[in-house]
């Protein structure tokens, strides 16, 4: 089986031993108990990995009880409990269980952030760094294979979850995908919140996969959907804690104009967002094609900052009441750097206003061959 070096390890074994439980958060099927699994066998016999979804695991986790740990954790210097989330209380749980026992590391891994940050952000506030863990980047992928521009035109068609870049055939990253996009992503949501109207809920996605790249109006959503705006946004937000898509925003220096509070809803694996639309046709053929590569580069975005800093730069986008736009805006402080997603070059006149009105930025035209070749 093939098995992707991930760029987010170094941090995480950089922040070991600092005093300070470490939580992983990511979708399921991204990698969290393989990459947990590498940290903690590093260590032997000092390392211990749990699978909070075995009983013989959850009968340890006792409210107001830390010693019940103990027959999981003594004698180790690294414990992992994997799909933490699945704990009641697990959040007060351990924290006692830190507060009695400093000199154990904890590793807990989630599938939903709703379910385990906010669980253990609150009972341990200062006690723990919180990393995510999101589908394969481009980078990543490249040290274990090359990438072809046949190869990255997959990947701008069926994702980068690892088990769909492994896959040997179409077909079987086809099959992998589709159980991924049906099946594991949506069951934390339906687990562990309550969704009065799945239906509505099912066609939300779908109306957002059909919107990629597009300004998002949640009163025009709940129109569609026969629901009120707030049921939009709870269902949203369900989405965006879930690992599903992500929320990004304007950036606007000049309220006047610029666009300041609009936003746009991007998938976090855009194979997850084919798959809901169309996933047999080839990207050549489509008339989605520039939206699907803009959620592509906006995702490895996302992932690049996630994996290499505890601080990652706020990605945004620039819109101008006039219709003038840049796809992607990437501030870091004072650094902003901005890209604008070509399926096949050339510069417009949003690129150039922008290049004006913000002479000290760093402006790019990005094509798939520029993806490549970096």
């Amino acid at each position: 089986m093939l098995i992707f070096k991930r760029q987010i390890e170094g941090l995480i074994n950089e922040s070991l031993f600092k005093g300070r439980m470490l939580a992983i958060l990511g979708p399921r099927q991204s990698g969290k108990t393989t990459l947990v699994k590498k940290i903690v066998g590093v260590f032997g016999k000092d390392g211990a990995y749990c699978d909070c979804q075995l009983a013989d695991v959850r009968k340890h986790f006792v409210v107001g009880k830390p010693d019940e740990l103990l027959p999981l954790v003594e004698g180790r210097k690294i414990v992992v409990f994997d799909e933490a989330q699945t704990i009641q209380d697990i959040g007060a749980i351990l924290k006692a269980f830190h507060d009695t026992y400093p000199g154990v590391q904890i590793v807990a891994t989630g599938s939903s952030s709703f379910d385990l940050s906010n669980k253990i952000k609150e009972p341990m506030t200062g006690r723990v760094f919180e990393f995510t863990l999101l589908p394969l980047s481009l980078d990543e992928i490249k040290v274990s294979r090359s990438v072809d521009m046949k190869g990255l035109h997959e990947l701008i068609l069926y994702g980068a979850y690892p088990a769909v870049v492994a896959a040997s055939t179409i077909e079987e990253k086809k099959i992998v995908l589709k159980n991924i996009a049906t099946q594991y992503l949506y069951k934390d949501v339906f687990i562990f919140e309550a969704i009065r109207n799945p239906r509505a809920f099912e066609d939300l996605l779908k109306l957002l996969a059909l919107q990629v790249g597009q300004l998002v109006s949640l009163n025009e959503l709940a129109t569609q959907l026969g629901v009120s705006r707030s049921v939009v946004q709870r269902y949203i937000r369900l989405l965006e804690q879930s690992f599903i898509v992500r929320i990004v925003r304007s950036f606007s220096n000049d309220p006047r104009t610029e666009l300041k509070k609009a936003f746009k809803i991007f998938f976090l694996d855009v194979g997850v967002r084919n798959a809901l639309v169309d996933i047999e046709t080839p990207l050549i053929d489509r008339k989605d094609t520039g939206s699907i590569f803009e959620n592509y580069f906006v995702s490895e975005k996302i992932k690049e900052g996630t994996n290499l800093s505890i601080f990652p730069p706020e990605i945004m986008f620039w819109r101008t009441r006039k219709g003038h736009e840049i796809d992607v805006i990437e501030k870091k402080g004072t650094t902003i750097s901005a890209y604008e997603c070509k399926w096949s070059g050339g510069k417009d006149v949003s690129f150039s206003q922008f290049e004006e009105l913000y002479p000290h930025a760093k402006a790019s035209i990005v094509t798939p061959k520029d993806l490549l070749s970096v």
